[in-house]
């Protein structure tokens, strides 16, 4: 029998392990996961925990999900406030992912990872201050994220420069969350994810059978 055969062999055994595990655990909570992901059901399904996607990441954005995750423990996750994805032109992430995992991603418009939420209570712009530091780093600036001028309510001479997030546009690689200004009581912009709020319709077509399924 052929090494590959093995390999493949025993690749497709994992996969059906971790669709069982799913089935009965259920989605993890709010893991952002690597571009490529394509739902939590689907990645949970699929992942083997191999760490390949982690190894071949050149900005070490990737980490394995911490012990208190039941069976996603030990997947790759993005900690966007430590080290948000920068959506490589390349995604050596999703090359290297061997079971489909990670799969369809030819652009940056095809990631979708999750999207943006800000927190009007806490985001600076929304006091009155001008900070414009998350659209300022989106790599999808004026599409994902763009700046509403407007005058404060109730306020003739001030002016509010609050930032606005397209959901159909925002791809959810978590720059703006590494990089806001803000962190009591809590980051003013967070990353809501597949498993708290699938969009519809969020996956090109071509996403679904790139590179085909294992077994």
């Amino acid at each position: 029998m052929r090494l590959s055969s093995v390999i493949a062999g025993l690749s497709a055994a994992a996969v059906a392990f971790q669709g069982v595990a799913y089935a009965v655990q259920g989605p993890a909570k709010s893991l952002l996961r690597p571009p490529g992901a394509q739902g939590e059901a689907d990645f949970s399904a699929r992942c083997i925990k191999c760490g390949k996607c982690m190894e071949a990441c050149p900005y070490l954005a990737l980490s394995p999900a911490p012990g208190d995750q039941g069976i996603a423990a030990g997947t790759p996750m993005v900690d966007a406030r430590a080290q948000a994805c920068r959506l490589c032109e390349d995604f050596p992430c999703v090359e290297a992912c061997p079971t489909n995992a990670l799969r369809g991603i030819e652009g940056r418009s095809d990631v979708r990872m999750g999207t943006a939420v800000i927190d009007e209570d806490l985001c600076i712009a929304f006091q009155g201050m001008r900070c414009e530091v998350c659209y300022r780093t989106c790599p999808l600036i004026d599409q994902a994220i763009s700046i509403d001028y407007r005058l404060r309510e109730g306020d003739a001479i001030h002016s509010l420069f609050a930032p606005v997030i397209d959901e159909e546009q925002c791809v959810g690689c978590g720059l703006c969350v590494e990089r806001c200004v803000v962190d009591e009581p809590d980051v003013a912009i967070r990353i809501r994810t597949d498993a708290e709020h699938p969009r519809a319709g969020a996956w090109p077509k071509h996403c679904q059978s790139v590179r085909g399924t294992v077994g």
